[in-house]
Order: structure tokens, then sequence, then C-alpha cells
């Protein structure tokens, strides 16, 4: 049962203060953070759903998904918040995601179904398979920058600089920090990004 003492007291604590406070245990922290954004998660899902999805899926079971993604990856430390900074932002790239992954899911399966009376396909191939890898390219759009998203600034900005096709050394140089920093910083956000593919 939440110490509502302790709830009414985190209400006012910033994002930052929230997280630090959830990785070291508190419950009433994390039922902050849920009070904090739920309803505003569930507002994006219906209106970014589309009604095939809806019929589906709806909005509390998709805010359910986004929380339980956001808690298991905040727990082992996948998520910073720099003071002054809030979580929507993350909340709406993972939400996004997942509406974008159900929506391609959903969208598939209709596909199979969906066949005339003499067996034939409503849509023709060529159009599905480009719609398909669309979808991919956009999920995969949206992981990295969930993953990038999470990342404090100045590790971000290494990344970004080695998406943009900067040497490690020229970042070292840019950032004034070691190369080897570099390096070791790069290797973890490329096992960041694998963990996001995994679990999406």
């Amino acid at each position: 049962m939440p110490d509502y003492a302790n709830v009414a007291e985190e209400s006012q604590l910033s994002d930052h203060s929230l997280m630090r406070r959830f990785r070291l245990g508190s419950e009433d922290a994390a039922t902050q953070i849920y009070l904090r954004y739920a309803h505003r998660l569930r507002a994006l899902t219906r209106v970014h759903s589309s009604p095939d999805l809806a019929r589906y899926v709806d909005a509390e079971e998709m805010v359910q998904s986004v929380f339980g993604s956001f808690f298991r990856r905040a727990k082992n430390g996948y998520y910073e918040v720099p003071e002054g900074e809030e979580l929507w932002r993350l909340f709406l790239v993972i939400a996004l995601n997942k509406i974008r992954t159900k929506g391609a899911h959903y969208r598939a399966a209709k596909r199979d179904i969906r066949k005339t009376a003499d067996g034939a396909l409503l849509e023709t191939c060529s159009p599905v398979v480009q719609g398909d890898e669309a979808a991919e390219m956009q999920n995969l759009q949206l992981m990295v920058h969930e993953a990038l998203e999470a990342l404090p600034p100045e590790q971000r900005e290494m990344v970004m600089l080695r998406i943009e096709g900067y040497r490690v050394d020229e970042i070292a140089d840019r950032t004034r920090r070691s190369k080897r920093s570099v390096e070791r910083i790069l290797q973890a956000a490329r096992k960041r990004l694998a963990y996001y593919i995994d679990e999406a």
C-alpha cells in the first residue's frame, strides 16, 4: 500500500529526483512518475492510433506497455534525466514507437486474411513491401531516437557526431575527452541500441 504522505511529497519533486529515488527502490517515486504522465499517454495513444488498431489494442493497454518498458529499462540504468528536464519527450518516443510497431503488426495480419471471394489479394505485392520497409525504417529511427534521448547530453553529442561521420579522434578533440573515453561511450551506445531493438 503506498505511503500517501510520501506520494504527496514526491509530487513536488523533479523528474530527475524521482528517477534517482526510483533507482534506490522507491515505489512511491514510480507511482508519482505514473500519475504524472499516464493521462497524457492515454490521450496521445487515442490521437495516434488508427481506428483499426484501436479495435485490437485500447489506450490503457498501450499505456501499461509503455510504462512496463520504461520501468524495466530505467531499473537497469538505461535512462538519464538531466536536472531541469522532463521525462515526457522520452515517453512520447516510446509510445509512438509502440503504436507504429503494433500498427504494422496488425496491418500485416490483416493483409494475410484480406482475400477476395476468388482468392485474389486485394492489394498488390509491391506497395505492401514498400509500406513494410517504410514502417520498419520509421521504427528503427524511433528506436535510435529513444536510445539517444536516454543518454546524458555530452554522450548524446558524441554519438550524433559519430553518426554524422566524424572520426573518433575528431570527436575526442571536439568534446575535449580522451580517445579512449569516446570509444568506451560509443561502444556502450551500440550495446544500448541493440538492447532497444531486442526489446521492441
